[in-house]
């Protein structure tokens, strides 16, 4: 290196020293630079506080019926009603999103769902609460969800544009595993020190947060290409089956797509459904009881948290190989978690389980979101948490009627073992979708 001054040979080391430390500096901050964006700030802290709560509804609502029922069976249908309007109605949520202003949508979905929770505070607290309320409460949550899920997925690039999605993405899924650390291990605790009533108002309250957040969004900070793009059949004349029609063929005719929804689909069908028997392997397998269950839970979420900070310190565009072996990671290591009865290992087990699926969930998110024209945003991530969420009725019943049958670690084992085989059929063939991700690489 040239030396900056004749006098002092010590001077360049000094300034290599300096530059060295700005450099990292600059490299952590990398991992939060969609935060540099006022809207996605209050949309992302908002978030936090009210998934927190969501988590700790979550694990209380599970314990809840657990207690009501005594049954694996029972876990799974309350899973099921609160995801199978998702899996009927998001494809039409993603019609609206594509419509609708999405901040006053998510006001009005995040507004019923607190209401939903305070409910469900009431029944509980008053004692008057029994298995029929939460199912019913479940499916209009549901309802809730199939508007809110897909709004809210494709609302993100609006707020961080084009450049910052691939980082916006990651921090979503960092906050989300933030909540899950926090939310369970409170819960837990909670649960044993108090009962579950007071899980349920927590979470009503903490909905306040993420509607005050969308409240001050600044809609002209918004970048909102879709609403400035005049295809050749508007989406505003298009009526509501025809512009569901456009969505789907895109879906059925672009390879990248079509795959990534595929293996997203199989695996979170078999796989990513293990919530609801956790708190049988806390009971029946590990025997740690509700504070081991939340602690489970929120090992889970450490493993996740880790992943989707290093997708955000990376913010690199996706790649079909790195999602696919996430998906393949994923598989393996559920597998063994089914398998182990060590409570240490299958803390490890289940971090890792953790990791994978949000290295293998965040990209396929970003994939699809780098791949879609902004018009038709909504409507592919719609089929995205159609088959993503919407896939966990059948996957709860389907996981829970072989925990009945048999238990809790054969269940997950063959959830596990059907989701390698889609991850490794993806890897198969894979060509034409990496082919495809290339291209429009290169058109942006």
């Amino acid at each position: 290196m040239k030396a900056l001054s004749p006098d002092s040979a010590e001077l360049p080391v000094v300034a290599r020293v300096a530059l060295e430390e700005r450099q990292q500096a600059s490299r952590l901050l990398r991992a939060f630079i969609a935060l540099r964006h006022r809207n996605f700030r209050l949309f992302w802290f908002g978030q936090l506080i009210s998934l927190i709560g969501t988590w700790m509804q979550t694990t209380a609502q599970a314990w809840l019926v657990l207690q009501l029922t005594q049954s694996a069976w029972w876990l799974g249908v309350v899973g099921a009603l609160q995801f199978l309007p998702v899996l009927l109605l998001a494809l039409f949520g993603g019609v609206l999103a594509d419509r609708l202003p999405k901040r006053r949508v998510l006001l009005f979905t995040q507004s019923s769902a607190m209401l939903l929770a305070f409910a469900l505070w009431i029944l509980v607290a008053t004692g008057a609460v029994q298995l029929w309320h939460v199912l019913i409460l479940a499916t209009l949550l549901g309802l809730v969800n199939a508007l809110d899920m897909p709004t809210r997925q494709a609302f993100v690039v609006e707020m961080v544009g084009r450049e910052d999605l691939p980082n916006a993405v990651a921090l979503n899924s960092s906050l989300f595993n933030m909540a899950r650390i926090i939310g369970p291990g409170i819960g837990g605790i909670l649960i044993a020190w108090l009962g579950v009533a007071p899980l349920f108002l927590l979470n009503g309250i903490s909905f306040i947060a993420v509607i005050i957040g969308l409240a001050m969004i600044d809609l002209h900070q918004l970048h909102a290409q879709a609403l400035h793009e005049k295809p050749e059949h508007s989406r505003h004349k298009a009526g509501t089956f025809k512009s569901l029609i456009e969505g789907l063929a895109y879906v059925r005719n672009t390879p990248a797509v079509f795959l990534v929804i595929a293996v997203v689909g199989i695996v979170s069908l078999f796989g990513i459904n293990f919530n609801v028997v956790l708190p049988l392997f806390a009971t029946d397998v590990l025997n740690v009881g509700s504070i081991g269950f939340g602690f489970i839970s929120a090992t889970f979420g450490v493993g996740s948290l880790l992943s989707a900070l290093w997708l955000a310190w990376g913010n690199k565009k996706p790649g079909m190989r790195q999602l696919l072996l996430g998906a393949i990671a994923f598989s393996i290591l559920e597998a063994l978690f089914a398998l182990s009865h060590l409570y240490l290992l299958s803390l490890v087990l289940i971090a890792g389980v953790g990791f994978a699926q949000i290295a293998f969930s965040a990209l396929a998110n970003t994939t699809l979101q780098t791949v879609t024209p902004d018009h038709l945003r909504g409507r592919v991530m719609s089929v995205y948490m159609m088959v993503f969420a919407g896939s966990t009725p059948l996957g709860n019943l389907f996981i829970g009627g072989l925990a009945h049958l048999y238990n809790a670690p054969i269940a997950l084992l063959v959830g596990a073992l059907l989701s390698l085989a889609a991850a490794v059929g993806g890897w198969i063939l894979r060509k034409p979708a990496e082919k495809n991700l290339a291209e429009s690489a290169l058109i942006d």
